[in-house]
């Protein structure tokens, strides 16, 4: 009889072992509700969503919409759920929380293949094969365990700190340009400069948006070694031109001169379709960022990608430690899943589950590995948590620009991200189950 275990049942720890299940294996599900909750949790139930009950768009012509239909076309038993217990929320899927995971704790603890096993795991599994999928809020004592196992306990890291990222096509470079400072290396940073007036209502905005509320489970003390740029600002007007809006040394080739401040944006991905603010780690809240960011000349039109976010996440620097499978480099039968693995997001979480999963089936079962392709949604997630050129590691959103480009040039933002979209699709279909 072919088993396996899989510690943690939030949406990644269920997906994964559904999958496992559903090809005939029998599955060792661990989850620590009731017996123990973290501050995050309220309800005993399995795939518990903590934050918000939206799994954001379900449009094809964003990149999670497309996740999602990927998603379903493998069966997903996150996605029916979803599906089943939906509320009305325009073009984004929103789920009634309760029911939804009422419906997934059923299916789970109802299926003949998967045993529930309740109560905390505190130590590194010695059992083979496993899937650890115990999430962002990863108990110190097994976030202990996972360090000891990789040997390093720089290997794990608290997510206390990111700048926002935007796709490099939704900055305007009439307002922007490429430089180093000093001319030091290649010219790989975008400058966005900002005269005077520019400045001092940005200055002024920054100053007094609206910051996110400090929730009960994150730890405070983040703040003390990564200070937000809206704090640094209200040090005094002139601050940030001594920081990380320092204008020296970065002349604009329009004018020959130095701009009044800079904002700096720095390449985020091997392709260069991704670049995030420099500098700009920030706890404000995300309209605000939207809002207030857009104020810089060569960010009017932005896409943010992903907000800047400041609150303690347990998550593993996955491009050193795992394959495009989840698997750990260390040990091909030890897989993670979930947002521990550096996919951020509902939806992401449960793509990292489906692709362990069943990848761990098919090794079970003797069949030959599958990876998925890059141009799909869920085979560029695993290949961005596994790019060993990522230099410092960050969780990510989905987003169109992992995904490689079309390599032909279609009218408008839409019609491009629909032809991705119908080529990832295709690309799914031609892909072995």
């Amino acid at each position: 009889m072919l088993k396996a275990s899989v510690i943690g049942a939030g949406l990644a720890g269920c997906e994964a072992a559904w999958q496992l299940a559903n090809a005939g294996i029998q599955v060792t599900l661990f989850e620590m509700k009731p017996e123990k909750m973290t501050p995050a949790h309220h309800s005993v139930g399995m795939a518990e969503l903590v934050c918000s009950n939206s799994l954001r768009s379900d449009q094809l012509e964003n990149a999670v919409g497309l996740l999602k239909e990927e998603l379903r076309r493998l069966d997903s038993l996150i996605m029916a759920c979803a599906d089943e217990t939906r509320v009305a929320a325009g073009g984004a899927l929103a789920v009634d929380r309760e029911a939804f995971s009422a419906l997934v704790t059923k299916r789970i603890t109802e299926h003949e293949n998967i045993t529930v096993v309740t109560g905390e795991v505190t130590e590194f599994p010695k059992e083979r094969p496993v899937i650890i999928a115990t999430g962002p809020l990863t108990s110190d004592a097994m976030a202990d365990a996972i360090a000891e196992f990789f040997g390093e306990t720089e290997y794990l890291s608290f997510y206390d700190a990111a700048a926002p990222i935007v796709s490099a096509e939704s900055i305007d470079m009439e307002h922007a340009y490429f430089a180093s400072r000093y001319g030091r290396g290649t010219p790989d940073y975008i400058n966005c400069p900002m005269d005077e007036a520019e400045y001092r209502a940005f200055w002024q905005a920054l100053t007094t948006a609206e910051e996110a509320e400090v929730h009960g489970f994150e730890d405070r003390n983040v703040f003390e070694g990564c200070m937000p740029v809206e704090v640094m600002a209200r040090r005094g007007e002139e601050t940030l031109l001594f920081g990380p809006l320092k204008p020296v040394g970065l002349p604009d080739p329009k004018t020959g001169k130095d701009p009044f401040a800079v904002v700096q944006l720095r390449r985020d991905n091997s392709a260069g379709s991704l670049y995030n603010l420099v500098g700009f780690q920030t706890h404000l809240k995300f309209p605000e960022q939207k809002r207030v960011f857009s104020m810089i000349p060569a960010l009017k039109n932005a896409e943010f990608v992903r907000y800047g976010v400041m609150h303690r996440n347990t998550f593993l620097n996955s491009p050193k430690l795992l394959c495009s499978d989840y698997s750990a480099q260390k040990d091909r039968n030890v897989f993670f899943a979930g947002q521990m693995t550096g996919v951020e997001g509902y939806i992401e979480s449960t793509a990292s589950g489906m692709t362990a999963g069943r990848a761990l089936a098919r090794k079970l079962l003797g069949k030959e590995a599958v990876e998925y392709p890059r141009e799909t949604a869920i085979g560029a997630l695993a290949a961005y948590i596994s790019d060993e050129a990522i230099e410092k590691f960050q969780p990510m959103n989905i987003n169109f620009g992992l995904l490689p480009p079309l390599g032909y040039r279609v009218k408008g933002k839409r019609n491009k991200n629909a032809e991705l979209s119908k080529r990832a699709l295709e690309a799914l279909e031609h892909t072995e189950r």
